[in-house]
């Protein structure tokens, strides 16, 4: 029996003046209540109680620790209240760590919507693409490409994240449209190296039977930066293959194009992630956040399954005719 419930069986023979009646009370048998006060006693050295056949009496020295406990007791009940409404209302700080590129074109927009809805969280918003410890960091919920595979998180997808080969009307009306596998080779690409690995990110194309495989290309240029490389693509500098949160304001406006149908890759941890610390009660902020963006998402034609790439209208067929991927 630890120390928290041998105070409980005390308060409650102080309240029921016997040791049959505190067994009533805590649910349990006499003998079980007096070898828990014979434990107390032994640990504070000091007898709390006054035993006779007759009659059950408590000490001085009894009275004025039960005096401590109910306080001790009572302080801790309502701190548990207390706490526990605060989770149960959003309110508090929400530290939130995002991915650079999403956090800019699909968190940031959101965040004026969330913060007149629950007025009563602030948020602490960090934007950039490093892989930090969200535990160690203090950080209530980070967004990311990518599961993380750590057993003291919890990653809920948001979204798979769809590629679409791009590149700008401008770029397409002076070089030509690709239509056969020998036509890449005489245009540029623009390719985005990963900053953890310092690989560049590998491009998947469709082979003549509309199946999606890796092709080796050179580069006419190379950022790390996903915006700059959209940016560079509707500037008319090449092809790119942009994961669908950064293609799809340069196709809504009109600034890029898509070649080809959307590339999902099949790994389980493609996608846009929320992660948090696994924990017996997770926070209202953190929960009303999540609940949030994923709604926020559906509307936007995203759920943990499809994106609104599915449907987008490309160029070509999902295909490219010509030679293999092993001739390029």
């Amino acid at each position: 029996m630890d120390k928290l419930r041998l105070l409980d069986v005390f308060i409650a023979t102080c309240d029921a003046g016997s040791f049959a009646a505190a067994a009533k009370s805590c649910n349990t048998d006499p003998s079980t209540v007096s070898k828990a006060i014979n434990r107390l006693e032994a640990e504070l050295g000091f007898i709390l109680f006054q035993r006779s056949t007759r009659q059950l009496s408590i000490t001085a020295a009894g009275r004025r620790y039960a005096d401590t406990v109910r306080k001790l007791l009572q302080d801790l009940n309502s701190c548990e209240h207390e706490l526990k409404h605060l989770n149960d209302s959003p309110g508090g700080t929400l530290r939130i760590n995002s991915a650079a590129c999403y956090g800019h074109l699909y968190v940031q927009p959101l965040l004026q919507a969330f913060c007149q809805r629950y007025p009563a969280i602030k948020l602490q918003l960090e934007i950039n693409d490093l892989h930090v410890d969200i535990i160690d960091n203090d950080i209530d919920v980070a967004l990311r490409t990518g599961l993380v595979k750590d057993s003291r998180l919890v990653a809920r997808r948001l979204s798979p994240m769809d590629f679409l080969t791009c590149a700008s009307p401008d770029y397409l009306a002076a070089r030509g449209t690709p239509r056969c596998a020998d036509d890449f080779l005489q245009h540029s690409w623009i390719g985005f190296r990963i900053k953890q690995t310092q690989q560049l990110q590998p491009v998947f194309l469709p082979d003549q039977h509309g199946s999606y495989q890796p092709f080796e290309l050179q580069r006419s240029h190379i950022t790390d930066d996903g915006e700059a490389m959209a940016a560079m693509c509707a500037d008319g500098l090449g092809f790119a293959q942009l994961p669908h949160f950064l293609a799809k304001q340069g196709l809504q406006s009109g600034a890029l194009v898509s070649l080809y149908p959307y590339y999902r890759p099949p790994q389980p941890d493609n996608g846009v992630f929320a992660i948090y610390a696994k924990r017996d009660y997770l926070p209202a902020r953190v929960r009303v956040f999540i609940e949030f963006i994923s709604s926020a998402l559906e509307v936007a034609g995203e759920s943990s399954n499809h994106t609104w790439a599915e449907s987008w209208p490309s160029l070509l067929q999902g295909n490219i005719s010509g030679r293999s991927r092993a001739d390029l």
